[in-house]
């Protein structure tokens, strides 16, 4: 009876931990004209003048100037950025081939969106 009192509160524990992790898997990077979650979704992702981040819940948790925006190869050193802070998904108005490439390597998906960063984030958070 105890043993299997201990073996469901450890099934309980890990469920609530898979659920939890779930929840805060999702990253979210805006490429955003401004710093505020108000700002129009960006062009194109590379030259983009900031990133915005939201968490699973659409918190904004970060803006950041994008270091690579007037680079050349800005596309693919933004990816790698993206990758590097754990990002899951990327919004910008339109992607070029070479940060898609890129970005799908690290398992993060493109999503172009035209409107806000905040409306952005609405809609990739939206169930299906």
């Amino acid at each position: 009876m105890r043993k299997g009192m201990s073996l469901a509160l450890v099934l309980v524990m890990l469920a609530v931990a898979t659920w939890a992790f779930a929840a805060e898997k999702t990253k979210i990077a805006v490429a955003a004209n401004d710093k505020m979650p108000s700002a129009a979704v960006s062009k194109q992702a590379g030259p983009a003048p900031f990133f915005l981040f939201f968490d699973g819940k659409g918190k904004m948790t970060e803006a950041i100037e994008n270091p690579y925006k007037d680079k050349e190869g800005a596309g693919k050193l933004v990816a790698e950025l993206l990758g590097n802070k754990g990002v899951t998904v990327v919004v910008a108005e339109g992607f070029g081939g070479p940060i898609v490439d890129v970005m799908k390597g690290k398992g993060i998906n493109a999503i172009a969106f035209k409107g806000s960063a905040e409306e952005a984030v609405k809609k990739v958070l939206q169930p299906k």
